[in-house]
């Protein structure tokens, strides 16, 4: 195996890096001492300075490049207002991190912690044992007896990480409100996807009209509609709060309630005044997901709250007023909703003004690996643990991921789900060959269902015409789909009747299984050649 390059990542010390002249060589500068020993080779020195170049910074770079002119200097400018403060700090160090291209698998990296203030020797040591810097410590110190030139000694320290859960978990509960809106980002290469994202931006700070998502369960209608509100309450479009509600879970008279409120003694049990989810969202953002399950009723109640903002609470007699921007999400047909008479026309062509379809997960193969990293990069901040995929585990999972085999029917939430077992599953922070093959044995299992439907709606598309295999029930095609499968097995229709038939023949006198078959096959309008063939 190839030997993997030693990096060290480490600020120069303004004050033990410091000297001048000739005389420089006699005192123990800790960064230029990396490069003295002569039994350890530094490959590349990543160099983190705060504010403008110095001359320090250039004669340390020349020093190293007399001593050691195999070792590679790349000066990193990280700008840090205060470096005794804390969160400015590990805010810094955070952000390095996360845009360093870390290669575990070709570096080996080590986290030099003996220069810097206080202040950031423990930012470092936390962002290491947190594995944000995927490394080890190195520290260092001056020889015990002062010779001129002697490069001191080094120490490498490889964290047990189990023991500084706590306080990993402590620093990152404060960064994560720090970068909650930067990570609420949807992460896509998809030129398409961008391209609709980019839309829906201009539309959310320029305009307040109701905005319709569609598309499949789980493809993240419900993470889009927060990160628009968090992007209009940032341009200061949105004074209010979220409200999020998932239409689904409203049935009855609760409904109403639960949307519109209601005043005290409207029905059995209203023992005080209820102000309504519409209400709630006065000045902000109301999300109605699944808004296909809504009743008529409520229905109609929800299109006069949005086109006259004023509304009836239930057994009200006095409107009431509510200036909310409306964001429904759903995974049905609105249009042929409307063409079957279960949503409103009228409804649908005020909330049919902005509509953007969110695809499935398949359909947008190139950001299966972004979303990836964003869903490790949470698992991380949530943990205190930063974890990695080993290569050859990474790459075989993103064989499987990218291939047909792959159904993703719950789309992002499969993925989200997928990840965090691998993660919590993992070992000090690394996802190997084995966790992997776990995980794509349990996502087979977990799709057959949809792969046997698929497989089925597939055969009657063939056997019926997709616009006639689309008006069956799912009842009927799973049974039609079996039915098809015995026959397909069977030499004769008779064959296949006492197959299908074997417990309730027993019964009749003179069972005629193939007549029943037929009669069954007919009400589809097939015959057994057409099903034999």
């Amino acid at each position: 195996m190839k030997k993997k390059n030693t990096v060290v990542i480490g600020f120069i010390g303004t004050q033990l890096d410091n000297g001048k002249g000739s005389a420089r060589w006699e005192k123990w500068r800790p960064t230029v001492a990396l490069t003295q020993h002569e039994d350890v080779v530094i490959d590349r020195l990543e160099l983190l300075y705060n504010g403008e170049p110095t001359p320090l910074l250039d004669q340390v770079v020349q020093d190293i490049g007399t001593v050691s002119p195999e070792t590679s200097i790349v000066p990193r400018r990280v700008d840090i207002d205060d470096p005794w403060d804390f969160e400015q700090v590990y805010g810094a160090l955070f952000d390095f991190a996360r845009a360093y291209p870390f290669e575990p698998d070709r570096e080996e990296y080590w986290v030099h912690i003996t220069t810097g203030t206080h202040v950031v020797q423990i930012c470092m040591f936390l962002m290491t044992e947190a594995r944000y810097f995927p490394g080890c410590l190195l520290q260092t110190s001056p020889p015990r007896r002062h010779a001129p030139g002697a490069p001191g000694t080094l120490a490498l320290i490889d964290l047990d990480l189990s023991k500084y859960d706590q306080i990993a978990r402590r620093f990152s509960r404060e960064q994560q409100d720090a970068v909650a809106f930067l990570k609420s980002g949807i992460a896509t290469r998809n030129v398409r996807f961008n391209t609709m994202i980019d839309e829906i931006e201009r539309v959310a700070i320029k305009s307040r009209a109701p905005i319709l998502l569609m598309g499949p369960t789980g493809a993240g209608k419900s993470f889009l509609a927060r990160r628009l509100y968090e992007l209009k309450k940032t341009r200061r479009r949105a004074a209010g709060r979220f409200v999020e509600i998932n239409c689904a879970t409203l049935h009855g008279d609760g409904a109403g309630s639960t949307l519109f409120g209601h005043v005290k003694g409207a029905f059995t049990g209203a023992m005080s005044e209820r102000s309504g989810l519409l209400r709630t969202a006065d000045k902000g953002v109301l999300f109605l997901d699944e808004i296909g399950e809504l009743g008529l009723d409520e229905q109609a109640m929800l299109l006069k709250a949005i086109e006259e903002k004023r509304f009836l609470p239930v057994g009200g007699d006095h409107e009431v007023h509510s200036d909310f921007q409306l964001i429904a999400g759903t995974n049905r047909d609105l249009g042929r909703e409307v063409a079957h008479g279960r949503f409103r026309e009228d409804l649908f062509a005020r909330i049919n003004l902005w509509t953007y379809e969110l695809p499935g997960l398949v359909e947008r193969g190139e950001d299966i690996e972004p979303n990836i990293e964003y869903l490790l990069r949470e698992f991380g901040a949530e943990h205190g643990q930063m974890v990695r995929f080993n290569k050859e585990a990474r790459d075989r999972y993103m064989r499987f991921a990218m291939s047909q085999e792959a159904r993703w029917t719950g789309n992002f939430r499969d993925l989200s789900a997928s990840i965090t077992r691998m993660a919590t599953l993992a070992e000090s922070g690394r996802i190997n060959d084995a966790i992997v093959e776990d995980e794509i044995k349990r996502l087979r299992q977990l799709w057959r269902p949809f792969r046997d439907v698929a497989q089925a709606a597939t055969d009657l598309d063939a056997l019926l015409g997709t616009d006639a295999a689309a008006q069956l029930d799912q009842f009927d095609a799973l049974q039609l789909q079996a039915v098809v499968g015995i026959c397909r097995q069977s030499q004769s229709l008779s064959d296949a009747g006492r197959k299908l038939f074997a417990v309730s023949r027993t019964a009749k006198r003179q069972p005629n299984d193939a007549d029943r078959l037929k009669k069954y096959l007919a009400r589809f309008g097939l015959s057994w050649d057409d099903v034999h063939a």
